[in-house]
Formats: C-alpha cells, sequence, structure tokens
C-alpha cells in the first residue's frame, strides 16, 4: 500500500470538505466527486504497483474523516447552507441530533464511496497496463 499517496488524494477530501460546507451545493456536488474519483483512480493506477483497489478504499475512508469532521465542526454553516440536507436528517430520525446522524452516515457514506473509488482505481490499473 502507497500511505503517502494515499494521504495526498485524500488532499481532495479535505478540500471539499471545507467546499461543501462553505461554497458547493450538494446539487453539483457529484460532478465534483466523479471528476475527483476519476483523477485520483488514474493516479492509483500510475502509482501503485499492486493493491489498487485498497489503495482507492482507504482514500475514501481518510476522505470520510475529513468530510465528516467538517460538516460536525462548521455544524451551523453546513445546515444553514443546506437546508434540504437538515430536513432530509430530521425526517430521518427526529429524535436523533444531526451531528450524530452525521457521526454515523459519514463512515457509511465513505464506506460505499470507497468501494466505488476501489473499483475505479482496478478497472484504471486494467486499462493502464505499466
Amino acid at each position: 500500500m502507497n500511505f503517502k499517496l494515499i494521504l495526498q488524494l485524500s488532499l481532495f477530501g479535505f478540500a471539499m470538505a471545507i467546499a461543501t460546507v462553505f461554497w458547493i451545493p450538494s446539487n453539483i456536488e457529484p460532478i465534483f466527486w466523479l471528476a475527483i474519483f476519476l483523477l485520483c483512480a488514474y493516479l492509483i493506477a500510475k502509482n501503485c504497483s499492486d493493491k489498487y483497489f485498497l489503495n482507492g478504499f482507504l482514500v475514501s475512508l481518510v476522505n470520510c474523516i475529513w468530510i465528516t469532521s467538517a460538516h460536525i465542526i462548521f455544524f451551523d454553516t453546513y445546515s444553514v447552507n443546506h437546508p434540504d440536507e437538515m430536513k432530509i436528517s430530521s425526517q430521518i430520525a427526529a429524535n436523533v441530533s444531526p451531528r450524530v446522524m452525521m457521526l454515523v452516515m459519514g463512515p457509511i457514506i465513505g464506506i460505499v464511496s470507497g468501494v466505488v473509488l476501489g473499483l475505479f482505481a482496478l478497472i484504471a490499473s486494467k486499462l493502464l497496463k505499466k
């Protein structure tokens, strides 16, 4: 595993964590993530010699830490800029704090996106034979 690359690629997640709190609305966020995943998959395929899936998966897990932390730390700003997410959160679990929901859902989303990025990296490694 390439821990240095994992940490470097997770900086995209750090940037998105801040950007989604303050500037990027949720309706265009998936476009940014697709571009980031494609770039990360390419860079993993180019810079790793094996364990492509695991490297991609771990990038997303570190991203999940950045994003969940930023959304909880800047909760007041996030909730003002993302009223639809707050509404959905309150409908899903009315008796649970939205911060707790973020703490629970963040890792779940991180795991799912990790599978996606891991598969992207694996496919990229097959397409970009060394």
